[in-house]
């Protein structure tokens, strides 16, 4: 004979399954991205803190700004969507991309390792390796830091390590966790030199003049600018962005967004950048 909490527990597991089986079903599935994007008319992208010009969140009126931001901006308009945005890091963006947290990251390079977890985008703009030297530290050329006496500061990590790693093997390499810690080694006189591109360099030599100069070494290291995509088997997401990007690119647009926040946010005048900067 069953008693009435027998029953209740027999009903109970019943119900509760029933409830979570109706619950899973009414989480919505998508093929892929750009259909989610498009049916809930949200764009989902990730921020970086101090990462000026790409990224910018203005303490006063507590929005984000920034070259990635007004470029996201205007795909969402593309899209019918509302910006979401996400703060995160340059090294948390690829995780939150496998998450699903976020649908695009502006702003990385695509390195070998990055590409076997997450897909890319044709280039924003192309960019060139550069230095931040110490007053007094004036190489020409990338064989002029492979000695032993050079010291050069880079992120763990990053690509500007894997530059130095690979073209100057006998130099001292000195790795940081931060971008900021690594800007502090020259500031200190820790470190000869800093490994960045040339807009992130600009922009510490406006805030600092004092630091030191922006070098382009010989023969030009250039690199691009892209925007991470999560990693699907469909390519509708990766074939809209990109054919968004080129109308970005032959109407000008892009170079009038990279500008006018390097003007706006760093004071950088396109006159300050070098030609080795393609937009």
């Amino acid at each position: 004979m069953t008693d009435r909490r027998t029953f209740l527990l027999h009903t109970g597991g019943v119900l509760g399954a029933s409830f979570f089986a109706q619950a899973a079903w009414a989480q919505p599935s998508f093929a892929n991205t750009l259909e989610r994007v498009q049916k809930t008319k949200i764009l989902r992208i990730g921020a970086v803190r101090g990462g000026t010009p790409y990224y910018y969140k203005n303490i006063v009126s507590n929005q984000w700004e920034g070259c990635m931001i007004d470029m996201a901006t205007d795909l969402a308009q593309t899209l019918g969507a509302m910006l979401q945005i996400t703060e995160t890091t340059w090294g948390n963006s690829v995780l939150d991309l496998q998450a699903g947290k976020i649908d695009a990251f502006f702003g990385l390079f695509p390195t070998p390792q990055r590409r076997m977890a997450v897909s890319f985008s044709e280039p924003l703009f192309h960019n060139a390796n550069s230095l931040v030297a110490r007053p007094g530290f004036n190489p020409t050329m990338w064989a002029d830091l492979n000695k032993k006496d050079v010291r050069i500061a880079v992120d763990l990590g990053s690509s500007y390590d894997a530059l130095v790693t690979r073209t100057c093997p006998e130099a001292t390499i000195l790795r940081f966790d931060k971008t900021n810690d690594a800007t502090l080694a020259v500031q200190a006189g820790r470190a000869d030199c800093q490994v960045t591109v040339i807009i992130l360099a600009l922009t510490m030599l406006k805030k600092n003049p004092s630091m030191g100069h922006l070098i382009v070494p010989l023969p030009l290291a250039s690199t691009t600018t892209n925007a991470a995509l999560p990693k699907e088997e469909s390519t509708a997401w990766q074939v809209y962005f990109d054919n968004w990007l080129a109308g970005m690119q032959s109407s000008g647009k892009i170079k009038q967004i990279m500008l006018g926040n390097l003007e706006k946010l760093v004071g950088v005048k396109p006159s300050d950048i070098p030609p080795q900067v393609n937009f």
